[in-house]
């Protein structure tokens, strides 16, 4: 997956079963996202982060063993990753201006399209496969001093009611 926003706690649910399973999930998302308290990338590095107010959103349920192939873009000053596509089993491609997120589906106007063309998914793959080798995977520094932060700040947070 090369994703914008992603902060749907349901398809981390569901994505949590596929791994159980041997699924392999890659995901490069866009950095200014992949670190906000209700970001699902989060979920699959296995971390959870309070909000401002201290608050973990409801809910949240990070994975118990982080995923390894699993970051956010490096990005020029004032960039956005602001891909939204999924290769599934080599054969399938959603994408189009669906974000990854409630609010997507639940308030805005965005299009999604499954496509199933081997052909079109190895496209979409050459494309992610060079977004991972410039991605930053895992817990980035960046990131860890931010949970740190928080940490001394909110402890583990509580939970939204």
């Amino acid at each position: 997956m090369a994703l914008f926003v992603f902060s749907a706690q349901q398809l981390t649910n569901v994505l949590r079963e596929q791994i159980k399973r041997g699924i392999e999930i890659r995901l490069v998302a866009d950095p200014g996202f992949a670190s906000r308290p209700f970001s699902e990338v989060l979920d699959l590095l296995g971390v959870s982060l309070p909000d401002h107010t201290c608050k973990v959103e409801a809910g949240n349920q990070p994975l118990d063993q982080a995923l390894k192939d699993v970051g956010s873009s490096r990005l020029a000053r004032g960039d956005k990753h602001h891909h939204k596509f999924a290769v599934i089993d080599n054969r399938k491609v959603i994408t189009r201006s669906f974000n990854w997120s409630p609010s997507t589906v639940h308030t805005n106007d965005k299009t999604l399209l499954m496509i199933h063309s081997p052909q079109l998914a190895q496209h979409f793959t050459q494309e992610m496969d060079r977004l991972r080798d410039g991605a930053e995977l895992g817990i980035t520094p960046q990131l860890q001093g931010k949970l740190n932060r928080q940490k001394i700040r909110c402890g583990d947070g509580v939970t939204r009611g």
